[in-house]
């Protein structure tokens, strides 16, 4: 059974692939027609086709060679402006997704750039650049600059379009992202349910874009403890995601965390390490997940290790996802600030104050610059920070530490009402 079960899923997937295969060389032959038939033109189209066949399946580190060969040709031969913008921009898109986020920014600027001579400012493949230029801004925790490109290509596909078009959905959905990372709940769930509307219940592509959104969506409710809306997504999601890529694909790695959070929540231990554990497996032996993706995983794991008060392996853990995550060129980001902030709580729990302190410090000063101060992860610093100075005697320290946390809690609470009234 688990042989013709496995069989099946490598069925489709090569299905899949040579879908994907079939649309991406058309795609590439209408574009080398619009080049007027030039030779060059048309290797560098083939390029980057084969090349977006492997982004689509997640196969970054086989895209990359021919990205770059389709860049230097197109760069040596003269190819025509529009050619040499598209390659630049395929090339942002994968950086991006390795986690490579100051290559991916310049690539993804110089594209732009030669996008905008080559059409007009408002033409909608300036919008669709845009989205990749905003979730580059999401990596780096840019989240104004993120909301403001997104903004721009917004407008740009409402007056292409019509402001309830299809094609507006994806825009919507990685705006709710951008408002979920800040901390606006409430208008994040609103974005993800217009997006949820125009996408769900689609075929092919929509319907595994439709399992993406889902997972996000389901995100944002797990870290609202609002557990079993987010389990019925997940629900919905990953069958999808599994037809498609496979069992074991890094693509499946956010819906994976979200459960392990669901059970983690609800007690169930067990089931919340074994899904930790197959992330960090998935992560580790396909390198094409993305440094993002791998130190979420690893914070994850070593948050998980706290909780459970296993410091030592706790430490190890998180220190791994540090590295990873200063590695990926973001080293203001949320992420890096909670890896430090939960880093801290194993640093307090083993009696090292100064390295906690140090490392709470460093959480404070990155979010401090990102977020608001009624952020949940602002507010989980400062109960690091009360837990430090109770632990080192600062009594005067940890009641005015209290006070201020008592008013983000109020603050917090606040954002929250629109939310607590709509699920009444």
């Amino acid at each position: 059974m688990a042989d013709s079960k496995k069989a099946y899923t490598k069925r489709q997937n090569v299905k899949t692939f040579i879908l994907l295969l079939c649309s991406s060389f058309l795609l590439a032959t209408n574009t080398v027609g619009a080049l007027a038939g030039s030779e060059r033109a048309n290797s560098c189209g083939s390029l980057r086709s084969m090349a977006r066949v492997y982004m689509a399946c997640g196969a970054y580190e086989k895209a990359q060679p021919l990205l770059e060969r389709a860049l230097r040709l197109a760069s040596s031969t003269n190819a025509a402006d529009c050619e040499v913008c598209a390659c630049l921009i395929d090339l942002a898109y994968l950086c991006n997704n390795q986690g490579k986020l100051v290559e991916a920014e310049t690539m993804c600027r110089s594209g732009l750039r030669l996008q905008e001579k080559v059409y007009h400012k408002d033409h909608p493949y300036v919008a669709y650049t845009l989205r990749i230029l905003s979730e580059i801004h999401q990596g780096q925790a840019r989240y104004q600059a993120a909301a403001s490109a997104l903004e721009r290509a917004i407008e740009i596909m409402g007056r292409v379009n019509g402001a309830n078009d299809q094609e507006l959905a994806p825009f919507k959905a990685d705006m709710a992202r951008v408002l979920a990372a800040q901390g606006h709940f409430a208008e994040a769930e609103s974005y993800f349910k217009e997006a949820m509307a125009s996408i769900d219940g689609g075929h092919g592509a929509r319907r595994l874009y439709a399992a993406k959104v889902s997972t996000n969506l389901a995100e944002l409710y797990a870290l609202q403890e609002r557990y079993d809306q987010a389990e019925e997504l997940i629900g919905r999601a990953l069958p999808e995601q599994e037809r498609v890529h496979g069992a074991d694909h890094h693509f499946l790695v956010p819906a994976w965390l979200v459960m392990a959070r669901i059970h983690q929540a609800r007690g169930k231990l067990a089931e919340a390490k074994m899904l930790l554990d197959r992330s960090l497996r998935v992560v580790e032996n396909q390198p094409d997940c993305g440094r993002l993706v791998k130190g979420d995983v690893l914070t994850r794991l070593g948050q998980f290790y706290v909780s459970n008060e296993e410091y030592a392996t706790a430490e190890d853990v998180l220190q791994r996802a540090l590295k990873v995550l200063d590695s990926s060129q973001a080293p203001h980001s949320d992420r890096v600030a909670v890896a430090c902030n939960s880093l801290a709580k194993v640093y307090i729990n083993q009696g090292k104050y100064s390295e906690a302190r140090s490392l709470c410090r460093r959480a404070w000063n990155i979010l401090e610059g990102i977020l608001e101060a009624g952020h949940p992860y602002m507010a989980d610093v400062q109960q690091t920070l009360i837990q430090l100075r109770r632990r080192t005697g600062e009594a005067v320290e940890v009641a005015r530490s209290e006070k201020r946390a008592e008013e983000s809690r109020q603050r917090e609470q606040a954002s929250f009402t629109p939310i607590a009234a709509a699920t009444e």
